[in-house]
């Protein structure tokens, strides 16, 4: 039963709060735009960092644009989405490119959406960081449970 937390848009800058959930889950995931890569060091998941470019990140040679994780009971989609509509990405388009993933990641917007309606679920954590923010630093934890049972958990740091 893996877990897992899932940030982006950090844009040099992580919630220290954000930063704790990270460290204590087995895996941590970045939707992009980490900006500075240092940043990333200060996650230290107890299995695995996932990091992918941000549509700020192309001087980042070392992340990928696209990264995929799999599990027994899914597979996850990792990607920014700024290449799916540049205000706000099509979730249809991003169900069209990765049918075959049980859940799909992206950042770009910074706003918080878990979107259940159909299968894949697209999900954004929002941002991680103090740039735009809309209200607080954000990141979900996910849960596996089982085949049928992946618990999306949403935090929001105000302070």
């Amino acid at each position: 039963m893996p877990k897992i937390c899932i940030l982006s848009d950090s844009h040099g800058f992580i919630h220290p709060e954000v930063v704790k959930i990270a460290n204590q889950c087995d895996i941590a995931i970045h939707a992009g735009d980490v900006i500075n890569e240092a940043t990333l060091s200060q996650l230290k998941p107890k299995q695995k960092l996932i990091a992918i470019k941000g549509n700020n990140d192309d001087h980042i040679s070392s992340l990928n644009k696209i990264e995929f994780l799999e599990f027994p009971s899914g597979k996850i989609a990792i990607e920014h989405g700024h290449l799916h509509g540049q205000h706000k990405p099509s979730h249809e388009s991003l169900r069209v490119a990765y049918p075959d993933a049980k859940v799909i990641i992206y950042g770009h917007t910074h706003k918080q959406v878990i979107d259940k309606e159909s299968t894949p679920w697209v999900i954004n954590p929002g941002a991680s960081g103090e740039t735009r923010n809309h209200g607080g630093s954000k990141c979900f934890t996910m849960d596996i449970y089982d085949d049928k049972e992946w618990l999306i958990t949403p935090y929001i740091f105000t302070s």
